[in-house]
């Protein structure tokens, strides 16, 4: 089945105000450039948000959240985002922080189809607030519930046209886990190319979970931090 659209316009069909929206990318690494663009263009608002982190000002998810588009963050880390920072103190944001290895779990949980499981990871910390707790050998764990997302978008190196991807190094990070977690899954790559021309031993997301694939037309791959040595 051939899975490729047009345009990263095109792809996002059928995207709302108010979605929940996963967003693969860790900083601006691995980072849907072309959808989030989409996105913003299409004036989509309310949206929830579930990515490690919410880029930085006018770069990644910045830019949906510098246009006033998101209504809420699920992630696990903020800290390089000035907009992030003062409509959060403000109360403008709505704001669920997560443990970083809690919220890949509970990504890969959501697409799995596990009903929950127990951590020992924010025990007695304000994270378990709320949660049910219960102590297994002797150690005390925190009942953590999975995370789906009305769409999820990823950014892979290659893809064939029947949505089977392939991550490059540290691009890969939560992009594996959201495509599966995502009612609707769109993917950008690199390099697209034919079926047959990926090895299935190195395919990271097999088609199966993809809905939807383009090719980005370009890629700005910001840096966060250039950090140089004096010769």
């Amino acid at each position: 089945m051939d899975k490729t659209f047009p345009s990263a316009s095109a792809a996002i069909e059928g995207m709302h105000d108010g979605m929940a929206l996963m967003s693969g990318g860790f900083g601006l690494c691995g980072n849907p450039e072309n959808l989030i663009q989409a996105i913003h263009a299409a004036g989509h608002k309310d949206i929830d948000v579930i990515s490690n982190n919410c880029g930085i000002d006018g770069k990644g998810l910045g830019i949906l959240l510098d246009a006033g588009q998101v209504r809420s963050m699920t992630g696990s880390y903020v800290g390089e985002n000035k907009t992030f920072e003062r409509l959060f103190l403000s109360g403008e944001l709505k704001v669920t922080l997560v443990p970083q290895g809690t919220l890949a779990e509970r990504i890969r949980a959501g697409g799995a189809g596990i009903g929950g499981f127990y951590t020992p990871t924010g025990y007695g910390t304000p994270i378990a607030e709320g949660k049910e707790v219960r102590e297994i050998d002797g150690r005390w764990y925190v009942l953590e519930t999975p995370l789906k997302a009305d769409f999820a978008i990823v950014k892979a190196w290659k893809g064939d046209r029947h949505g089977n991807l392939v991550y490059r190094y540290t691009a890969n990070n939560f992009n594996q886990a959201m495509a599966t977690a995502g009612a609707v899954t769109i993917a950008e790559v690199e390099e697209l190319v034919e079926p047959g021309e990926l090895d299935p031993n190195f395919i990271h997301t097999p088609g199966i979970f993809v809905d939807r694939i383009i090719q980005g037309p370009s890629y700005e791959k910001p840096i966060e931090f250039r950090t140089t040595k004096e010769g």
